[in-house]
């Protein structure tokens, strides 16, 4: 049986994230709160309290497993082997095309579904 298990983030943790919360809030608030600073002022105080916030989160369990996962998401990325020009515009074409002739179908489909339900019921002239 395995003793480890996830308790999920500590207290600390917790707090942390609140106050970076708090902080990314209160640039946003301060944004609006102080109208007659110059709007350059105003975004870099925006700016700066996101980032302080973003920094502040990072430093939690939850932030350091979040980095985690995006960098190994981005070498799975760089592993995938992307389709040229010529394979994405033909298949480009053949969507194009599929949907065309499914589009049709169900016109005509539709077509004959009023044409039977007019007939049925009367009132086809």
């Amino acid at each position: 049986m395995n003793a480890k298990t996830d308790t999920g983030p500590s207290a600390f943790d917790k707090l942390l994230l609140v106050v970076a919360i708090a902080m990314i809030i209160g640039g946003i608030v301060a944004f609006y709160s102080f109208p007659e600073l110059p709007s350059v002022v105003r975004a870099l105080v925006v700016i700066f309290a996101t980032i302080a916030g973003l920094t502040t989160a990072m430093m939690t369990t939850p932030g350091r497993e979040l980095w985690h996962f995006i960098v190994g998401s981005r070498i799975e990325v760089r592993k995938m082997v992307w389709p040229n020009r010529q394979e994405t515009m033909q298949t480009t074409m053949a969507v194009i095309v599929f949907v065309l002739v499914m589009g049709v179908f169900f016109w005509v489909l539709d077509m004959f579904l009023l044409w039977a339900t007019r007939l049925l019921t009367g009132q086809g002239g």
